[in-house]
């Protein structure tokens, strides 16, 4: 009986050992916080290069807007050239107008020149032929020595004179009118040139004027367009840093629930080893009993005896009844966050990515749950995504981020604290979706822009 006695002791103060040993937060419990705080760390650190990214992005879409003011300003002044060069033709076109009025004009004075000349050249003729048949040249040394008398000498002389003058100036006549005529030609023909010439080289200016504008409107079309690009750049970093922002914040909120969960098994622990220790208390108080009882087995008092035995037969108290069970979910780390068909996998899909599983059913109200216990770190609208959910899960000191994209409605916000198969959703259609589905995502680790880290859904569900 001693040795009984001897041996619960020592079965007792082992197992007072075992109890207090938990009783210290164990090294799992302390690298899992460690890893949750680096990784915290990581995001964090590339939050900040995505906001550096995004300063990046703004000066780049300031410098395209200062290019397109200065590209502008050049289209302005080419424009105030054109409209300058285009009041020159005018100008050009009305003074070939006038020069052409002109020539016509003179085109009808040329007529009467010409006719003239051509009078002159008739009666020029006709003296040539008078000449020729009075033998030649007429010879007014001859008229002048057939004089019969000095009077009629004279009056030769002033007739002799009348007719080389008049023949002089019957010629000079012609050759000024043919130099005038030659002369408002060449006069003409020369400023109608000069005027063409001049409207040519204007025309050439325009169309160069013309030209640059195109070139320059050209130009600004690809820095709008460039804009346009850095602009949509810069808001999906917006949303990358968002959105690692928001998983920094649930990584903070999870560290918390995890220390709060490593104080509650070391208050557990406690409240266990402090009731084994009621209980090794009352297995030496019993030993204690029977020792006394055996002590006194030869006095035969079957009083002792009776009382002993009936001390010793006490029942132990009742257990606390077990806590209600827990909503039916699928086994193993993840639950389907959904009911329906899968309707598309994970892969390459209409020439890009596709990083989840589409999950399709009719009817309306259909719920969405989460897949995993988490917390909510993002609860937005997206362009692309639609209502869109974005939760934290560490299970088992592996963070990892479930996406759930199209919802017709989000019941969950920013910084939720969801339970595995808690409704968070119901399926829908918006964003770039065709039909009504459900767009699962999971990732290793955080997301991120380039879903480097997605996995198949179909590998954890």
């Amino acid at each position: 009986m001693k040795k009984h006695i001897l041996s619960l002791a020592v079965v007792s103060t082992l197992s007072l050992g075992s109890l207090l040993s938990p009783y210290t937060l164990n090294h799992a419990s302390a690298d899992n916080l460690s890893e949750m705080e680096q990784k915290k760390a990581n995001l964090l650190q590339e939050q900040a290069k995505k906001n550096a990214e995004v300063q990046e992005k703004e000066s780049k879409i300031g410098e395209l807007q200062n290019q397109q003011a200065s590209v502008e300003s050049q289209i302005e002044t080419l424009d105030l050239k054109v409209e300058d060069t285009t009041k020159k033709l005018d100008e050009k076109n009305a003074q070939i107008k006038e020069t052409e009025e002109q020539i016509k004009k003179l085109r009808e004075e040329i007529k009467i020149l010409e006719e003239r000349i051509e009078k002159r050249n008739e009666l020029l003729k006709e003296r040539a032929r008078s000449y020729q048949e009075s033998g030649g040249n007429v010879s007014y040394l001859d008229v002048l020595m057939g004089a019969q008398s000095f009077s009629d000498f004279v009056d030769r002389v002033g007739a002799v004179a009348t007719l080389a003058q008049a023949d002089k100036e019957l010629l000079e006549e012609h050759q000024r009118d043919k130099d005038e005529l030659e002369k408002k030609k060449n006069e003409v023909e020369t400023k109608l040139a000069d005027l063409q010439e001049m409207k040519k080289e204007l025309e050439t200016l325009k169309a160069n004027l013309k030209a640059q504008i195109a070139e320059k409107n050209k130009l600004m079309e690809s820095l709008k367009k460039e804009e346009k690009h850095q602009h949509a750049e810069m808001i999906s970093k917006q949303e990358e840093a968002a959105v690692l922002s928001a998983q920094a914040s649930a990584m903070e909120k999870a560290i918390q629930l995890e220390k709060n969960r490593i104080a509650e098994v070391a208050r557990q622990a406690e409240l266990a080893r402090q009731a084994e220790l009621e209980r090794q208390r009352a297995a030496e108080a019993a030993a204690a009993a029977a020792a006394a009882a055996q002590s006194k087995k030869s006095s035969g008092s079957s009083s002792s005896s009776s009382s002993s035995s009936a001390s010793s037969a006490a029942p132990a108290p009742a257990p606390a009844p077990a806590p209600a069970p827990a909503p039916k979910v699928s086994s193993g780390a993840f639950t389907w966050p959904a009911s329906g068909s899968v309707t598309s996998g994970m892969g390459q899909r209409w020439g890009s990515f596709h990083a989840g599983i589409d999950i399709a059913r009719r009817g309306g109200n259909v719920p969405i749950v989460a897949a995993a216990d988490g917390v909510v770190i993002r609860s937005y609208f997206s362009s692309s995504y639609g209502n869109a959910i974005f939760v934290s899960h560490s299970i088992n000191g592996q963070v990892y981020t479930t996406v759930y994209a199209h919802l017709s409605a989000r019941m969950v916000g920013n910084g939720a604290v969801v339970k595995k198969g808690q409704r968070i959703g119901t399926m829908g259609n918006t964003g770039q979706s065709f039909g009504q589905h459900l767009h699962f995502e999971v990732h290793k680790g955080p997301w991120n822009a380039s879903k480097s880290n997605a996995i198949n859904p179909l590998s954890v569900l």
